[in-house]
């Protein structure tokens, strides 16, 4: 009898308890556009905002690697709306990583999930190598093809269009970058207008005309650190020097911005505030705030309206903020404003 009373009594309990919630699963891709998916999407952490998963292309088969990076496996991360709704759709922001990062670096998980936390904005942020540089390679040699360039708006794009709930329009997109990540926005945007109507730069190296930003790229490309195995100084943009440098000027975003008409541009840079604390990137972002300005320099000349927050040492940007490049609490105030822009647009 005692027994049948219990039986009884968890029945009920049972019965009155909630089901327990199952976890929501993300998305799975389908092949496309040129792109296999070599592993299907897995959250980052239990917050189930970020996913990351990985494809291989023909048109870069074997990029440079960093360290723990897989051979011919190109790891993008897709961040979601916090209130994600998959009736409904999104716009779309790509954010490109700089040099020597990558997109599943933790400290850019937290910079785009703050930024966009109640936002109803989806950010994807595609592989671009240690020394990439978002651009088709000129002389790429044992490396094989390294046709960035075409991999991210040919493949990429279509791609993460196809397989989640995006707004498929020029309007709905935008696209931003730190650092080596600035300088490819601004190329991708210049080259192809037709697919986005926003375009910032985060302390991006924008002139290929600038000597010390030559000397950078040329730098990538012979450093192990920025990948294995390391590549020719001619690899990406052909020779550096004049008169073989041609591809370097007609690559460089500063001097060619005139097909960002109709688009809004934002740019942000600080100075490097004390060159004796962090000497190092100290110096990178003041050199790269001398490109930002020889960009708006040319904006300006075009009649182009354009946002620049050019906030020196930090100091009245954000806490934490002392103007120097790569520092999480400048680039995390930048991408704050940046989505701003976006959203009010």
């Amino acid at each position: 009898m005692k027994r049948r009373l219990f039986a009884a009594v968890v029945a009920v309990m049972a019965l009155s308890s909630p089901p327990a919630q199952a976890e929501p699963a993300p998305p799975r891709f389908a092949d496309g556009f040129g792109l296999v998916v070599t592993s299907q999407p897995r959250w980052v952490d239990g917050n189930h905002r970020t996913f990351i998963f990985s494809v291989a292309t023909r048109q870069v088969p074997t990029p440079t690697l960093l360290e723990g990076q897989e051979p011919g496996r190109h790891a993008i991360v897709v961040t979601l709306p916090s209130s994600y709704d998959p009736s409904a759709r999104y716009p779309v922001q790509y954010y490109l990583h700089g040099h020597p990062d990558r997109p599943d670096a933790a400290w850019n998980q937290r910079v785009v999930e703050n930024a966009t936390r109640d936002v109803p904005l989806i950010t994807v942020q595609p592989n671009g190598s240690g020394r990439g540089w978002y651009s088709n390679w000129v002389n790429p040699g044992a490396a094989g093809p390294q046709n960035w360039e075409t991999f991210h708006l040919e493949q990429v794009v279509p791609f993460v269009d196809a397989n989640l709930r995006t707004i498929a329009t020029r309007d709905g997109r935008a696209i931003v970058g730190h650092s080596m990540g600035g300088f490819g926005a601004f190329h991708y945007a210049e080259h192809r207008p037709d697919l986005f109507s926003y375009v910032g730069s985060f302390s991006g190296g924008l002139d290929l005309r600038n000597s010390e930003l030559r000397a950078a790229v040329v730098a990538t490309e012979l450093n192990p650190a920025s990948g294995t195995p390391t590549v020719g100084a001619d690899a990406i943009f052909g020779p550096p020097i004049w008169p073989f440098d041609g591809v370097w000027n007609a690559q460089s975003p500063a001097q060619h911005v005139a097909s960002l008409r109709g688009m809004g541009v934002a740019l942000y840079t600080g100075n490097g505030g004390d060159l004796t604390v962090n000497p190092i990137q100290a110096v990178f972002e003041h050199r790269a705030r001398e490109t930002a300005l020889v960009t708006a320099s040319h904006l300006t000349a075009a009649g182009i309206p354009f946002h620049f927050s050019d906030y020196g040492d930090g100091s009245g940007w954000a806490p934490g903020c002392t103007g120097k490049h790569a520092e999480e609490p400048c680039v995390q105030a930048d991408m704050n404003h940046f989505v701003g822009l976006l959203m009010r647009r």
